[in-house]
């Protein structure tokens, strides 16, 4: 399967989903990460231009652990709305990643960007099967199933599914320990170890499905998209 994960910004795909992408990957699927905003707010000490470089290239780090397409919208952060601008923006990116399964925020997360992301991606996914609506690439064939991740922390968040990643999240790790800044700033900001923070939730959903490590996600339960099989790995 070809599987699309959506950010809000570079190093939330690997905080919220990046064992399951492992874990897709290393089944044969193909990944292809996509991060809307340029991750430009993220530090005390940098300005912003240096900032959006040093996180595209540590999101770059990350997507290739996995032999992911990497793709960067480059949205300003902190800033990101559903307009008709981007709508037609995000019909693109799924149109030209052609995708099987999306993954993406959950709408109850904690930060404007994700709720406004989580949004975009729904109203996208079903636009961009409609012919009649043109951009650069041809419409998409499906409209795809959506799975939400786990919100920061799990607050608000009621999961459907499960994913065991005990077996990937080496890899999760390695993938967000890319992410040196981030690591940086949210010690600073949020007085957080976030490889620490990690663990914690994976364990906690590990405990929950009966395994070591896990991730959650919820179904986006709308028609069209509800399918008999299970796509998650």
């Amino acid at each position: 399967m070809r599987i699309l994960a959506i950010g809000a910004h570079p190093d939330d795909l690997e905080i919220l989903c990046g064992g399951t992408l492992a874990k897709y990957f290393a089944k044969g699927n193909k990944i292809i990460m996509a991060i809307v905003t340029d991750g430009a707010a993220g530090s005390t000490e940098l300005g912003a231009e240096e900032l959006k470089k040093i996180r595209r290239q540590e999101a770059e780090a990350s997507a290739k652990l996995i032999n992911a397409d990497f793709i960067w919208l480059g949205e300003p952060d902190e800033l990101f709305f559903e307009t008709e601008k981007t709508r037609v923006k995000f019909v693109d990116l799924i149109r030209k990643a052609k995708p099987d399964v999306i993954i993406t925020h959950a709408p109850t997360d904690y930060h404007p960007d994700h709720q406004a992301v989580s949004r975009a991606v729904l109203n996208a996914s079903f636009t961009s099967s409609l012919p009649n609506i043109k951009s650069e690439y041809p419409a998409h064939e499906l409209v795809c199933p959506l799975f939400y991740m786990d919100t920061f922390v799990g607050v608000n968040f009621q999961p459907s599914d499960y994913v065991n990643i005990t077996e990937h999240y080496e890899m999760k790790r390695k993938m967000l320990a890319c992410h040196a800044s981030q690591i940086k700033w949210l010690k600073a900001h949020d007085k957080i170890d976030i490889l620490e923070l990690i663990e914690t939730c994976a364990k906690f959903r590990g405990y929950q499905a009966g395994v070591k490590y896990a991730e959650s996600f919820q179904s986006a339960s709308y028609w069209l998209r509800i399918k008999p099989e299970r796509l998650l790995p």
